[in-house]
């Protein structure tokens, strides 16, 4: 099994519900990301789906260009960025205690 193999595999389970033209773009970001090169299949999978979440689906990215620091934006956007991660029905929720990699 080749590593996109592995990561694709590992999306498919984490996230039942992304649409095909999503699970595409979250893989290439799993797969290219220098970051996430020695993951586990299952950690690159998550990092890049929250990453990808999280600066196509909220407005993370204007925060930051406001000026808001990182965790600043990241707070902001939990709620709206868990809702779409259930929407693609995940289990696992993103927390403001957890380290998260944005893979920028």
């Amino acid at each position: 099994m080749t590593r996109a193999d592995a990561v694709g595999e590992a999306l498919r389970i984490l996230a039942p519900r992304l649409p095909a033209f999503e699970t595409d773009s979250v893989l290439s970001r799993a797969l290219t990301s220098p970051g996430l090169r020695n993951a586990s299949p299952e950690n690159a999978a998550w990092l890049a789906l929250v990453a990808f979440a999280r600066h196509v689906f909220t407005e993370y990215d204007s925060y930051l260009d406001e000026g808001y620091d990182r965790d600043s934006a990241r707070h902001f956007v939990l709620d709206e960025l868990n809702e779409t991660l259930r929407g693609w029905g995940v289990r696992q929720t993103v927390s403001e205690d957890v380290e998260q990699s944005d893979d920028e």
